[in-house]
């Protein structure tokens, strides 16, 4: 299905405003789509569906899911104020996903790619055992076309309703992307906010090049958890993109309106 259709069914029904977390202004969804989702009062990059990214950054109708069926299942039988299936079963109601990273094989501005978008909509963008496998099938695909990778990071960290099985997917993707540097093949990595937990410890920083959305959260603890733990008050900005680009934790602060643009430049120094 073609990108600009999936975007045209996930927004039926949703209201003419939105609300900005940022500013807490409230917005005309319309004049906010023009700006790709970026506040016209603040400049806050808002959260995006997998649909509106892939519509922004990859060629009209090239975008090819792969493993779509794969989904979750309680194998630890957990419970906390819900069953873990119920939980699963609410989250593909609410994003018409079946599980929280979209993965599959497009162009952008012509070149060949392979990409894993999550969706933090979907359990906070967890990586459970499906995402991960997700995640290193289609590094496998990448390795056998010989196709860069892209992965857009929005997650929350490990799934913990999957305890163990969670906390292994850090180091199956790791090791998958290693394969893929020690193949000569490229791996971009884009963080948007936020990017947290196991997902920013593991595939979020080991991109050739890591590049992020102005301001999104990135981190392994969240910056209130640290505050209460070493009982100090965090400097300005701590943990947001621009914090971490000052600090050499990433190499490039991307606007969402330059971001398709940078990553064809990006592939074409790293792939040619």
């Amino acid at each position: 299905m073609a990108v600009r259709a999936i975007r045209h069914v996930q927004e039926e029904g949703e209201s003419i405003w939105l609300k900005c977390g940022t500013c807490q202004e409230i917005l005309f969804r319309k004049e906010v789509e023009r700006r790709l989702f970026v506040c016209p009062k603040c400049g806050a990059h808002l959260r995006l569906t997998v649909e509106q990214r892939l519509f922004m950054v990859v060629d009209r109708g090239s975008f090819v899911e792969h493993d779509s069926t794969l989904s979750s299942r309680d194998a630890l039988g957990f419970t906390d104020r819900k069953p873990y299936a119920m939980r699963l079963a609410e989250a593909r109601c609410k994003t018409g996903h079946r599980e929280g990273v979209i993965c599959g094989t497009a162009t952008v501005q012509g070149r060949r790619v392979a990409l894993g978008v999550f969706d933090f909509a979907f359990l906070g963008g967890s990586m459970g055992a499906v995402v991960g496998e997700k995640l290193t099938r289609i590094i496998e695909h990448a390795l056998a076309e010989r196709l860069p990778v892209i992965f857009f990071a929005a997650s929350g960290g490990a799934r913990m309703q999957e305890g163990v099985l969670s906390l292994m997917q850090m180091a199956k993707v790791s090791m998958a992307l290693g394969r893929l540097r020690a193949a000569g093949l490229p791996y971009l990595s884009v963080l948007t906010d936020p990017t947290t937990g196991g997902v920013a410890a593991s595939l979020g920083m080991l991109g050739d090049i890591n590049l992020a959305e102005p301001q999104a959260l990135i981190g392994f603890a969240g910056p209130r958890v640290i505050e209460q733990t070493i009982r100090e008050k965090l400097p300005p900005g701590f943990q947001r993109a621009e914090f971490l680009l000052e600090h050499g934790m990433i190499d490039l602060v991307v606007e969402r309106k330059d971001l398709r643009r940078v990553l064809s430049q990006l592939l074409g120094l790293l792939c040619d």
